[in-house]
């Protein structure tokens, strides 16, 4: 305990505003818990509006200087921070287990995720091209160039504490943008500590502010209402994203949603069974299902559905439930009680239409926030379990009898950001892929999110690319310049 402790003691709990780590200004706090135990971890400041727009000061005030700093500098902060996070990976990995649940071999495979965004964008920064060339006409010459489109408001959620930060830090650094970062009030120490790490790299006062608050509606709303503010890039559930969308308008802010999945595990009579139930497992079980790539709904054909479902309730059966500190647990706890209370509702409403629980079904005994790993067969389309993010680890399989009543089925949701594919047949990843309605496909494989990788969907799963070549992009302006060619006529 004295190590956790000791740990702990290197986490800032104040708000970082213009460099400072301060207190609230009416000194409110908030608790952080450890949902295995339910045991306190931390008390944080907890941001007033007062305190939100003091960071937006900060933020514009170093927003000119940071916009003329060399893309070589932004650049080797970026990889200052990226060395530093590796440096100190196992808090890090700690740290997110403790706030947040997910087995400690996962936070450390998310610490190796999460470092590697600030890596790309550090190679980014000074790659990213504008270009010059003649008009057709041959009357201007045309420059276009990159500008950074300004403060942003970047909102994150508790699932990927580490990762979901420096997918937005990243690219908004190596644009040259300055930020006010409101990390979710159940893993908020995950963020802070990333704050200083990012501060120990170089980075300038007033560039980056940290603002964790017990009310999001503190935070976000005077800062949507300022016209200073540019953007606002969110990760979060869908009718919160609609919400900030609308409040996003007034002022014609840019930007980036990355909202609710649900995802379809499409497994074709030609597929690899073994293979298959193993892609299903890792989509549906990474971070205990509590992702929005995760595996939601399993739709199987009817000629393998018995022996794959055989397999993959045996998987499901054999994971083990705890405190993802212990050694050798594969499902760490749900965020909170009202997260076990949903799935269970889910369960229970599956059940009474007619589905069957094949494995699992209900809560763990706590102490903490458990639910066992659960397979559900025949519940029909209507089943919430079907049309809902789950967002635990619950999978539901049903089946199909061709190509073309998958792809209905897989596309009948207003969801559309992560989808799997399973099957021999190279020419049916084309055809999947254009028939199916979802920003991320994955075909053979159950876990596809890279740095590298352009990540975001379509219809309710939000607008934007996070990572990727792309990733810079939103943080970006295009400023076109004309000017007359002396050669011209």
């Amino acid at each position: 305990m004295t190590d956790l402790t000791a740990l702990l003691s290197e986490v800032p709990t104040g708000l970082l505003i213009d460099g400072d780590w301060r207190d609230a200004s009416d000194n409110t706090t908030f608790d952080v818990t450890n949902p295995a135990t339910e045991q306190h971890l931390a008390t944080v400041a907890s941001a007033t509006s007062d305190d939100a727009l003091a960071a937006l000061d900060a933020a514009c005030a170093a927003q000119t200087d940071w916009a003329r700093t060399s893309p070589r500098t932004r650049s080797e902060i970026l990889r200052r921070a990226f060395d530093l996070v590796h440096d100190r990976a196992e808090t890090f990995a700690t740290l997110m287990t403790l706030e947040m649940g997910k087995p400690l071999a996962e936070a450390r495979g998310e610490v190796t995720y999460g470092a590697e965004y600030l890596r790309w964008f550090a190679e980014e920064t000074v790659r990213h091209y504008g270009h010059h060339t003649t008009v057709p006409e041959g009357t201007l010459r045309m420059t276009t160039r990159h500008k950074p489109v300004g403060p942003c408001l970047l909102i994150t959620p508790w699932n990927f504490p580490l990762a979901m930060a420096t997918r937005k830090i990243a690219p908004a650094i190596a644009a040259g943008c300055t930020m006010v970062l409101k990390p979710a009030k159940l893993t908020p120490l995950t963020a802070q500590y990333l704050a200083q790490t990012m501060i120990d790299a170089g980075l300038p006062a007033g560039v980056l502010n940290v603002v964790a608050s017990a009310s999001a509606a503190q935070v976000s709303a005077p800062l949507l209402a300022d016209p200073r503010l540019r953007k606002l890039s969110f990760t979060g559930s869908t009718p919160v994203g609609v919400n900030l969308l609308k409040a996003a308008a007034d002022n014609v802010l840019r930007t980036s949603m990355e909202l609710g999945g649900n995802a379809p595990v499409i497994v074709f009579e030609d597929a690899d069974i073994d293979q298959a139930v193993d892609g299903a497992l890792a989509a549906k079980t990474r971070n205990g299902g509590e992702a929005c790539t995760a595996g939601n709904r399993i739709l199987v054909h009817e000629a393998i559905a018995a022996e794959f479902t055989e397999k993959f309730a045996a998987k499901m059966a054999a994971l083990r439930v705890g405190d993802g500190m212990a050694a050798g647990t594969d499902i760490g706890p749900m965020i909170e009680a009202k997260a076990v209370a949903n799935l269970q509702s889910l369960v229970d409403d599956a059940v009474a239409r007619g589905g069957r629980v094949r494995v699992g079904g209900g809560p763990v005994p706590g102490p903490g926030f458990f639910f066992a790993p659960t397979v559900i067969v025949d519940a029909p389309r209507e089943a919430r379990v079907l049309r809902e993010e789950i967002f635990g680890p619950i999978a539901p399989i049903v089946t199909f009898g061709s190509e073309a009543e998958a792809v209905v089925m897989a596309n009948d949701t207003e969801f559309g950001l992560a989808s799997y594919v399973f099957s021999q047949d190279p020419s049916r990843m084309y055809r999947m892929a254009d028939g199916l309605e979802f920003g991320l496909m994955g075909f053979n494989a159950g876990v596809i999110s890279n740095a590298a990788a352009p990540f975001g969907g379509v219809k309710q799963s939000g607008m934007g690319r996070e990572g990727g070549a792309e990733g810079i992009a939103e943080y970006s302006s295009v400023q076109y310049i004309g000017q007359p060619d002396p050669y011209a006529g």
